[in-house]
């Protein structure tokens, strides 16, 4: 049977032929570091980078492309924001629906007794009240950390209205990570409008590229308060004893890597082309269409936000009667469907859902190559199996 590819929430697949092709030049034909040399092939290695940063920066609508550095994936981008901001003594606020790239670093922080942490709770779909966020914030306040879509559910939260009442405060010393690692390519993320100082992402889910790339962009206001975690050759200043200062390079130390940052390059300027845009409309309609019809199916219930308004095309639903890992496994093993079982990496989220007995959920999460018809087959599978819940 030819596969099902539902979890793309872990990464995307298929890529577009144009990544793969990217990739390919970038190893067979340039085969050369980025800012290490002056002959033609190393030029053209710099080239790409600076392409691919300059697309990051457009599609976020960063001010300034310098002020976005790539990294190892997402979670390197969340631990250099947070282990590289916070100091002893500081106040963070954060949410039970942000996943472990999140919460593991800010548990070793106030388990070494610098930190303090609050974190705000959820609603039975998933979305946390900004309201709780401020009254959450208290004097020594220095980090405000959400996860613009949650990996388990697809809701979208509602980080257009922190702005707002972030700006009331006139607190200074507050800053706002957002994690979109789940929004960017699905959704439009503008660092401008959500008042956002550091973005933190992964650039091969939504963004296309392949495994091993994330970015993260820092604000002019704060770039100089984060240190980095890794310190070594940048390809400029090589004669001076200590981290450059300035960006890209303080968060750039050995070698990028340019084949897949060639390949993020290819995948964010296919997204943004005719065959991209049609791609991603289907994918939205492929996603309505899913949670229509497992909402419609008796014994099985699905958690999130109830309307493709505030969410994407992730979503994690239960069964009756049955375990979850058991569910993910017959699917694969009788119609080749692909997803996801588990906490997915955010345990506090399942609490709050109530889903943790269960040991999780199962999770589909739809791709840009999603068919219609995979979509239904995909609803009559668990159809047979909600009718088999009495077993």
């Amino acid at each position: 049977m030819s596969r099902i590819y539902l979890d793309n929430a872990a990464t995307s697949w298929p890529k577009p032929d144009s990544v793969y092709a990217a990739i390919d030049h970038a190893q067979r034909v340039l085969g050369a570091p980025a800012g290490r040399g002056a002959y033609y092939e190393a030029n053209d290695a710099s080239r790409i980078v600076d392409h691919a940063r300059n697309e990051v920066a457009k599609l976020i609508n960063a001010p300034k492309s310098r002020n976005i550095a790539f990294t190892f994936n997402g979670t390197d981008s969340l631990s250099t924001a947070i282990l590289g901001l916070l100091k002893n003594g500081d106040h963070v606020v954060t949410t039970v629906v942000e996943h472990n790239s999140v919460l593991r670093p800010l548990n070793h922080l106030q388990g070494e007794g610098l930190i303090e942490v609050t974190c705000v709770g959820c609603d039975e779909e998933g979305f946390v009240d900004v309201n709780e966020i401020i009254a959450s914030i208290k004097p020594n306040t220095r980090l405000l950390v959400v996860n613009h879509v949650s990996n388990v559910t697809g809701s979208i939260q509602p980080v257009d209205t922190l702005k707002e009442r972030l700006a009331v405060l006139e607190n200074q010393k507050i800053v706002f990570l957002l994690d979109a690692a789940q929004s960017l390519g699905h959704i439009p993320v503008d660092i401008q409008e959500l008042g956002c100082d550091i973005l933190a992402s992964s650039g091969h889910k939504g963004l296309l590229g392949p495994l091993g790339t994330g970015l993260i962009y820092l604000s002019d206001r704060i770039v100089n308060s984060v240190n980095p975690l890794r310190f070594g050759g940048t390809g400029t200043e090589g004669s001076v004893e200590f981290q450059p200062e300035q960006m890209p390079d303080r968060f750039e130390s050995g070698n990028l890597n340019v084949p897949g940052i060639a390949g993020v390059h290819a995948g964010i300027r296919f997204l943004n082309s005719t065959e991209g845009l049609e791609l991603r409309a289907r994918r939205h309609a492929n996603a309505a269409r899913l949670l229509q019809g497992i909402r419609e199916i008796p014994g099985v219930q699905i958690h999130g936000a109830k309307e493709m308004g505030q969410r994407i095309g992730v979503f994690s639903f239960n069964i009756s009667g049955w375990d979850c890992h058991e569910v993910a496994s017959i699917l694969d093993a009788n119609w080749a469907i692909q997803t996801r079982a588990g906490r997915h990496c955010a345990p506090l989220i399942h609490r709050a859902l109530g889903t943790e007995p269960d040991h999780g959920t199962v999770r589909l999460s739809v791709g840009l190559f999603t068919t219609l018809e995979q979509a239904d087959l995909v609803l009559e599978s668990i159809a047979k199996l909600a009718d088999q819940s009495g077993r």
